[in-house]
């Protein structure tokens, strides 16, 4: 018995010598390939994460932590035919979150459905609004007239040093608006770090906040606490595309001395009187920055005032105009004034920085040149319009082809008729409004830094 006791003790002993060998090299071998300390980039939800390599001591912040990109606006806007710029507002709604390559997808539509898409990745730093933009995107000769943006849920989210409060606009000015625009900014970095590939935009918007046009450049380097001189260009004039009063303006008035501006007799004579009255009003309202000059025309055309901002002077001028006695039985030439108007506003007396405007005035049809002398007006007023200018078109009295004004002018928004002369100067006062809008444009210039992210 006591024989028995001692071998079945002996085997336990072997058999935990056996196992405790067997134990010290297995445990190595599971640590070492099985065990690991738990990380940010393991895949897995553990050591206090909030979510799969997010959230507690990792530095990428879990999406369901984070208020999504907020679109404000997005729009299409042209730079040559079948080319545009699509861009966006966007807001980050997180106070120091953000993320350092936020994917996008820009569609862009007519009333055929969608035209294409353009899809990339931007820098998007916390707490602020920012542009997306996105350049040179071809259309095929379609124009937008919806875009969309939408973003990748995917996006790696991290706390961000700073947001849209370090860099400040110092001041800015736009300058050659109808030639090869540029505006010139100077920024500052209020951070004491050096910003890193600097994406800058600027968007020009309307008195009502609506965007207009925008154009975009980098820096590679921004020092810390200095300020910058920034260029953004545009390669097509922009002018025309600005209603405010901060942008100059160039103005041609085509006013018709016909023999039938007389017809109405009177004393003084009218119409004419009542129409250069009206014409004289417009003018004085014009501001200091503007130029106007005055093509008179009737059997020719003749250019009576080269572009002058002696807006006081030409008022004056326009006042002492008369009818030619031997353009009583003459004809009415609208082409041959519409070329004399073309020809001032390129020539060098037309400021750079302005938007061209031309206002044809007429009581009758165009008589003259040739036999076919509306068709000679027409193809002056498209040499007007190709040369980007404005053109307004109004007629005086009932014995007008409206259709053919309408045609003239650059569209049928810029068409009037003037059943009387009671009513020319309330049009040549909606046109003062249309050149000229109330309250000045509003630039914005912002910039957005890739190195603003731990």
């Amino acid at each position: 018995m006591i024989l028995r006791r001692w071998a079945f003790w002996r085997r336990v002993q072997y058999g935990t010598g056996f196992l405790a060998f067997l134990l010290s090299i297995a445990l190595p071998i599971y640590f070492i390939y099985f065990v690991h300390e738990p990380t940010c980039f393991d895949g897995i939800q553990n050591g206090g994460e909030r979510g799969i390599d997010c959230g507690g001591g990792c530095l990428l912040v879990c999406a369901a932590d984070i208020l999504p990109p907020a679109p404000l606006w997005s729009e299409s806007f042209k730079i040559v035919d079948g080319q545009y710029n699509a861009v966006a507002y966007v807001e980050n709604r997180n106070t120091d979150v953000g993320a350092p390559a936020l994917a996008y997808t820009f569609r862009l539509y007519d009333a055929a459905g969608l035209i294409t898409e353009r899809s990339g990745t931007t820098v998007f730093p916390p707490d602020g609004v920012y542009p997306i933009f996105e350049g040179r995107i071809q259309t095929a000769g379609r124009i937008p007239t919806r875009t969309t943006i939408e973003f990748d849920a995917g996006t790696d989210w991290r706390p961000g040093d700073v947001g849209r409060d370090q860099f400040v606009l110092a001041e800015r000015e736009l300058v050659g608006a109808d030639a090869e625009p540029r505006l010139i900014a100077q920024l500052t970095n209020n951070s004491l770090d050096t910003a890193e590939d600097v994406e800058i935009v600027a968007v020009i918007f309307n008195s009502q906040k609506k965007p207009l046009t925008a154009s975009r450049t980098f820096l590679e380097e921004f020092a810390g606490r200095t300020t910058q001189e920034v260029v953004l260009t545009w390669p097509q004039p922009i002018a025309k595309t600005l209603r405010s009063c901060e942008v100059p303006t160039d103005v041609m008035l085509g006013i018709d001395l016909s023999g039938s501006m007389n017809n109405d007799g009177g004393d003084p004579p009218q119409p004419i009187t009542s129409v250069l009255r009206a014409a004289q009003s417009f003018v004085s309202r014009l501001k200091t920055q503007d130029q106007v000059g005055v093509v008179t025309y009737a059997t020719d055309a003749e250019l009576r005032q080269a572009l002058t901002n002696g807006v006081s002077a030409v008022a004056a001028f326009i006042g002492d105009l008369t009818i030619d006695p031997l353009s009583e039985q003459g004809s009415t030439n609208t082409g041959e004034a519409l070329r004399e108007m073309t020809s001032e506003l390129s020539s060098s007396r037309h400021n750079d920085d302005a938007r061209k405007v031309g206002i044809i005035l007429t009581d009758g049809l165009a008589t003259a040149p040739g036999d076919d002398p509306e068709a000679y007006a027409l193809e002056q007023a498209a040499a007007l319009k190709a040369n980007d200018v404005e053109l307004y078109a109004i007629g005086l009295g009932t014995e007008l082809n409206k259709t053919f004004l309408e045609s003239l002018a650059t569209d049928a928004a810029h068409t009037f008729v003037a059943p009387s002369v009671s009513d020319i100067d309330a049009i040549y006062q909606t046109i003062t409004s249309a050149i000229c809008e109330d309250g000045p444009s509003v630039i914005e210039v912002i910039p957005k830094p890739k190195t603003s992210f731990r």
